[in-house]
C-alpha cells in the first residue's frame, strides 16, 4: 500500500486533471472572462503606478537637486535626507494599498466565476457565455470579496508575526537570545529560536490559506455568510488535510514558478523603461531607479491572471466540489449503516 503522502499527491494530480477538464470544456467563457479581467487589471494597475509617480514627481526632483548640490560642493550626503523619504513612503503606502485592493478584487472575481462554472459543469450543464457567467457571479461578488479579505488578513497576520519575531530576535530585544556577532558561528539557541521558529511560523501562513481555500466557492455556491463560509472551509479541509496540502502545494509551486519566470523575462524591459524615464524626467536617475526596480515585479504580477490563475481557481473550485461530494458519500454510508 502506498504511503499517505504518495496517495495524497496522486489524488492531487487527479484533482488538477479534473479541474483542467472543466476549463477545457468551458474554455470560451472562462478564458474570455479571464482575459477581460486581465486587461482591465493591467490598465488599472498602470494607472495606479502612473498616479504614484505623478504624485511623487516633485519629491524626486527635490531629491535630485539635493544630491546634485552635495556633489557640486564635494560634501558627503544621503540622497533621501532633508525630508525626502517621508513623502515617498506615504505615496508608496497608498499605491500598495490600492494595488492590494485591486488584487483582492481580481481574485474574488476569478474565484467566483470558476466556482460557478465548475458547479454548472458538475450538473452536466451546456456551454455558458461570458455574459451568463458574469450574470451568475455578480450577486455573490461582495461576499466573495469579504471572504478573500478575511483570508488575506488571517494569513497576513501570521506572516507579519513571523517577521516581527525575526526582527526582534535579530535586534537582540528578546531576553536570553543574543544575535550572532559578525563573522561568528550562530549559537544553537539562536539558530533554533532566531531562524527555525520564525520560519516555522511563516510556513503556517500557506497552510492556513490552504485550509481556507474553498471558502469562496462555499459562499458563492451555498450562499453562506463569509464567516460561516470560512468555518465551513475549515471543516471540509480538516477531513482531507493531506489532499488539501497536496493540491495547494502543487498550484502554489506552479504560481511561484510562473512568477519567477515572468519576472526574469521582464527584466530586459526595465532597461527600455529606464531609458524612457530618463528622457521623460530629464535624466533624473532617482525616479528612474525606482521604476527599473519595480517594473519586473509589476509585469510578473500582471501576467499571473491570464497565465496561472485559471489553473489555480479551477483547482480550488474542483477541490470544493470533491470535498463536498466526499462528505455527502460519508453521510450516506453512515445513514445506510444506522439501525
Amino acid at each position: 500500500m502506498a504511503p499517505d503522502g504518495n496517495r495524497s499527491t496522486e489524488r492531487a494530480a487527479v484533482g488538477i486533471g479534473g479541474a483542467l477538464g472543466v476549463v477545457r470544456g468551458h474554455r470560451r467563457a472562462l478564458y474570455g472572462l479571464t482575459l477581460r479581467v486581465s486587461v482591465l487589471t493591467a490598465v488599472a494597475g498602470c494607472v495606479i503606478l502612473a498616479g504614484g509617480f505623478a504624485a511623487t514627481w516633485d519629491t524626486f526632483e527635490g531629491v535630485r537637486d539635493y544630491a546634485d548640490a552635495g556633489i557640486a560642493n564635494e560634501d558627503s550626503f544621503v540622497a533621501y535626507a532633508d525630508g525626502g523619504m517621508p513623502p515617498l513612503v506615504r505615496a508608496g503606502a497608498v499605491v500598495s494599498l490600492l494595488l492590494l485592493f485591486l488584487a483582492l478584487l481580481v481574485l474574488s472575481v476569478l474565484h467566483t466565476a470558476y466556482a460557478v462554472v465548475d458547479s454548472h459543469a458538475t450538473r452536466d450543464g451546456g456551454p455558458l457565455t461570458i455574459r451568463e457567467v458574469w450574470r451568475r457571479s455578480r450577486p455573490r461578488l461582495p461576499a466573495a470579496l469579504v471572504v478573500n479579505a478575511l483570508t488575506g488578513l488571517a494569513v497576513g497576520a501570521v506572516e507579519v508575526a513571523a517577521l516581527v519575531l525575526w526582527g526582534l530576535l535579530d535586534s537582540g530585544e528578546v531576553p536570553g537570545v543574543e544575535p550572532t556577532p559578525l563573522h561568528e558561528t550562530a549559537t544553537p539557541r539562536y539558530t533554533l529560536v532566531g531562524w527555525v521558529l520564525p520560519i516555522a511560523i511563516g510556513c503556517l501562513g500557506p497552510l492556513l490559506y490552504f485550509r481556507l481555500s474553498v471558502a469562496t466557492a462555499e459562499t458563492v455556491l451555498e450562499h453562506r455568510f463569509p464567516f460561516a463560509a470560512l468555518h465551513r472551509s475549515w471543516v471540509l479541509t480538516r477531513r482531507a488535510r493531506w489532499h488539501t496540502l497536496g493540491v495547494g502545494t502543487l498550484v502554489t509551486a506552479a504560481a511561484v514558478l510562473v512568477f519567477g519566470a515572468a519576472r526574469c523575462a521582464a527584466a530586459p524591459l526595465a532597461r527600455l523603461a529606464g531609458l524612457g524615464m530618463l528622457w521623460l524626467s530629464d535624466d533624473n536617475v532617482w525616479i528612474t531607479g525606482v521604476l527599473m526596480k519595480i517594473l519586473p515585479t509589476a509585469v510578473a504580477l500582471l501576467l499571473l491572471p491570464p497565465v496561472i490563475m485559471p489553473l489555480v481557481c479551477a483547482v480550488f473550485a474542483r477541490l470544493h466540489a470533491a470535498l463536498c461530494a466526499r462528505e455527502e458519500a460519508a453521510r450516506g454510508v453512515r445513514a445506510a449503516s444506522a439501525p
